[in-house]
């Protein structure tokens, strides 16, 4: 009997089981949220803004305080920017944490080309603020934005309008933006 392989797959089996479990608490944090957000912007019309003071000053007392006045705001918000989406196909891909950062865009489509670079590449919560603080959305020029809010495939030139080679001699496969500064300071003269 090998023992190993037993232990082994039994803890791949666990880890399978928790991401899965993981993912479906964070799938209904993000559908819970929306549904609020909504009952909150519902609330407002009929009973003024202010019903958010109030609720939250219950639920905290209530509920806890992760439920302040803050958070009451930021799920009516998620709400607003996304209610003409289909929640459970579209929303439930990324993360309560990857929306929080992406409720500070003001920008519709700029919030949309990180959702879907967040869904295409798997990108932690920690990547996502990173590409954010970059400006990556904002950086991209003008006609190829117009083209991913079209959802056409964008070319290289598209992304890079004047191209340059630069010698990779460690033969990196994933280059980001501090891997490409350092292969320009390290060939400085051909610029």
């Amino acid at each position: 009997m090998n023992y190993y392989n037993k232990i082994k797959n039994k803890l791949i089996d666990n880890e399978i089981y928790s991401r899965v479990k993981d993912y479906s608490k964070e799938r209904h944090k993000v559908i819970t949220y929306f549904e609020i957000g909504k009952l909150l912007n519902e609330a407002g019309g009929k009973y003024g803004d202010n019903i958010i003071d109030e609720y939250s000053r219950r639920l905290v007392i209530e509920i806890g305080k992760k439920y302040n006045r803050r958070t009451l705001f930021r799920m009516k918000k998620f709400y607003n920017v996304f209610s003409n989406e289909k929640v459970t196909t579209m929303l439930t891909q990324l993360t309560w944490s990857h929306y929080l950062l992406l409720l500070s865009i003001n920008d519709y489509d700029e919030i949309i080309y990180y959702i879907n670079i967040s869904k295409n590449n798997n990108l932690t919560q920690r990547q996502l603020q990173d590409k954010i603080k970059s400006n990556e959305y904002r950086r991209i020029p003008i006609k190829s934005r117009n083209k991913l809010n079209k959802n056409e495939i964008l070319g290289p030139k598209d992304l890079i309008p004047n191209p340059i080679r630069i010698k990779n001699s460690n033969n990196y496969e994933n280059i980001s933006e501090k891997t490409l500064q350092r292969l320009i300071l390290e060939d400085i003269a051909s610029f």
